[in-house]
C-alpha cells in the first residue's frame, strides 16, 4: 500500500479520499487553493500545500502546480476526486511521466473513453445501444446540418466531459446559435476544451447508471445500477439505489455495461449513464472515468466501499471481491445540500455556515466539509454536503430521508434542504414515477 498520495481536489471528496486513505494507515497531503485554506480537508491533512489562488484555472486546473505539489511533498500517486482534472488524460500522462500513480484508468482509457463522441463508438463496437448522434462537431454550420438531419430536439455535450456542464437541450434551429455558443463556453470554462458533439434528445427519459469497477485485464464487476433522474439544468439534485426497475431491465443494462468496460479494459472505478425511455429501451449515453458525487448509495446498499478499492488496486493489490458475492441489500437515497436558495431561483448562497448540526440515527451517513464557522467560498460548485438514508425498503428509505432532513441544521447560508423536502413529499416521486423532466414537470410549486 502506498505511505503517502495527495488529494488534487477540494471539498467533500477530498475528505471522503482522505478518510479512506487513512483507514488503510495511508498518509494524506490535501492540495488546496487560497480559497480553501481554512476547509476541513485542510484541517485533517497530514500535510496541506497551496496550489495557486482561488480560481481554478490558477490551482485545481493547474497541472503543474499540483505535480510539482505531489513531488516536493513526497507522495506515490495521486487520486484527482471528481471534476476538476478527474477525467483529464493529460493531466494523468503527466503523473505517470513523474513516477507518480494515477488513482485512476489508464491516461489512454480516459482520452479513449472520457471523449464523449469516441465513447459513442466504442460502445457500438461492444454492442451496446446508444442514441443517433454525432461525431465531434467542427462547427455551427457543422452542429446545423448534423440537426437537421437526426430531427428536433437536440442535445449538445461536452466532448470532453460531463457534470451537465456544456450541455444544452435545443428544441429547434432559432436556438441553435445561442445554445452552441453557451455549451461551448461552459466546457471551455469547466474542461479547457470547447469540443462539442450532439445527440437525439428524447424526451422524459429515467437517467440511470451501473458502477462498474474493473482490474485494467478485461474482468469488470458491476456493482448494480443508480436512478439520476431528478436534476436541474443537468445537475443531479437527488439520487437512489437501487433504481425502480424490473429485475430483467436492471441485469440488462448492467450487462450491457460490463460489455463495454470489459471492451476496453477499464481499471478502476466508472460509471456507465443510461437514458431508458417509456418503453423500456435503454440506451448508453456516456462513461464517467471517476469516482461519482452520488457513489455512497451503492456503498450502501452493496456494503463495498469504492475509495479504498480505487486505493487497493492503484496500489497493486487487486480486486478482492466477486461478482456472485455483490448484492444489494435494501434501499439508499443521496440529496445533495447545496448552498442555494431554492425560494429565489437557487441563487448561490455563499457565506459564513454560522451553526450546524447534522443528523444521525441508525442508516444515516452525512459527507460534508462544512463546519460551524466555515466560510463556503463563491468561486466552486456549491454543494456542501451529502446525506444519505438506507433502510430495508424505499419506502422506508424516503421516511428515514424526511425526519434527517428535518433534523439538519445549516444556520448562516441558504440550502436546497426544503427543496428535497418537497421532492420526497411529492405523490410521483413516492410511487417511483421520476424521469429528467420531474422538476419542471411536477415540482410546480
Amino acid at each position: 500500500m502506498f505511505k503517502k498520495i495527495l488529494i488534487a481536489n477540494r471539498g467533500e471528496i477530498a475528505l471522503r479520499v482522505l478518510r479512506a486513505a487513512r483507514e488503510l494507515g495511508v498518509k494524506c497531503v490535501v492540495a488546496y487553493s487560497e480559497a480553501d485554506e481554512t476547509s476541513l480537508p485542510v484541517l485533517l491533512a497530514d500535510e496541506a500545500i497551496c496550489i495557486g489562488p482561488a480560481a481554478s484555472s490558477g490551482s485545481y486546473l493547474n497541472v503543474r502546480n499540483l505535480l510539482s505539489a505531489a513531488l516536493v511533498t513526497g507522495a506515490e500517486a495521486v487520486h484527482p476526486g471528481y471534476g476538476f482534472l478527474a477525467e483529464n488524460a493529460e493531466f494523468a500522462e503527466k503523473c505517470e511521466e513523474h513516477n507518480l500513480v494515477f488513482i485512476g484508468p489508464r491516461p489512454e482509457t480516459i482520452a479513449r473513453i472520457g471523449d464523449k463522441a469516441n465513447a459513442r463508438r466504442l460502445a457500438q463496437e461492444a454492442g451496446v445501444p446508444i442514441t443517433p448522434g454525432s461525431d465531434p462537431l467542427a462547427g455551427l454550420e457543422a452542429a446545423a446540418a448534423f440537426a437537421e438531419r437526426i430531427g428536433y430536439p437536440v442535445i449538445l455535450k461536452a466532448a470532453a466531459g460531463g457534470g451537465g456542464r456544456g450541455m444544452r437541450v435545443v428544441q429547434s434551429p432559432a436556438d441553435l446559435e445561442r445554445s452552441f455558443v453557451h455549451a461551448q463556453e461552459e466546457a471551455r470554462s469547466s474542461f479547457g476544451d470547447p469540443a462539442m458533439y450532439m445527440e437525439k434528445y428524447l424526451e422524459e427519459p429515467r437517467h440511470v447508471e451501473i458502477q462498474v469497477f474493473g482490474d485494467g485485464e478485461g474482468n469488470v464487476l458491476h456493482f448494480f445500477d443508480r436512478d439520476c433522474s431528478i436534476q436541474r439544468r443537468y445537475q443531479k439534485m437527488l439520487e437512489e439505489a437501487p433504481s425502480v426497475l424490473d429485475d430483467g431491465l436492471r441485469a440488462a443494462i448492467a450487462e450491457s455495461a460490463v460489455q463495454l468496460a470489459s471492451h476496453i479494459r477499464y481499471r478502476g472505478a466508472g460509471t456507465c449513464e443510461y437514458l431508458v425511455d417509456r418503453e423500456g429501451r435503454y440506451y448508453f449515453s456516456e462513461m464517467n472515468t471517476r469516482i461519482q458525487v452520488e457513489h455512497p448509495v451503492t456503498e450502501m446498499v452493496t456494503r463495498f466501499d469504492l475509495v479504498q478499492a480505487q486505493l487497493k488496486l492503484a496500489a497493486g493489490h487487486g480486486i478482492d471481491v466477486r461478482q456472485e458475492d455483490v448484492r444489494v441489500e435494501g434501499h439508499a437515497i443521496e440529496v445533495r445540500v447545496n448552498a442555494e436558495d431554492p425560494d429565489k431561483g437557487f441563487r448561490p448562497s455563499a457565506g459564513t455556515v454560522s451553526d450546524v448540526h447534522w443528523p444521525g440515527g441508525p442508516g444515516i451517513r452525512v459527507d460534508s466539509h462544512v463546519y460551524a464557522g466555515y466560510r463556503i467560498p463563491p468561486h466552486y460548485d456549491s454543494l456542501i454536503a451529502k446525506i444519505i438514508a438506507w433502510a430495508p425498503t424505499r419506502a422506508e428509505a424516503i421516511a428515514r430521508m424526511e425526519r434527517a432532513l428535518r433534523e439538519t441544521v445549516i444556520e448562516g447560508v441558504a440550502t436546497t434542504i426544503p427543496f428535497h423536502l418537497r421532492v420526497l413529499d411529492n405523490a410521483f416521486y413516492r410511487r417511483g414515477v421520476v424521469t429528467t423532466s420531474f422538476i419542471a414537470r411536477r415540482m410546480t410549486s
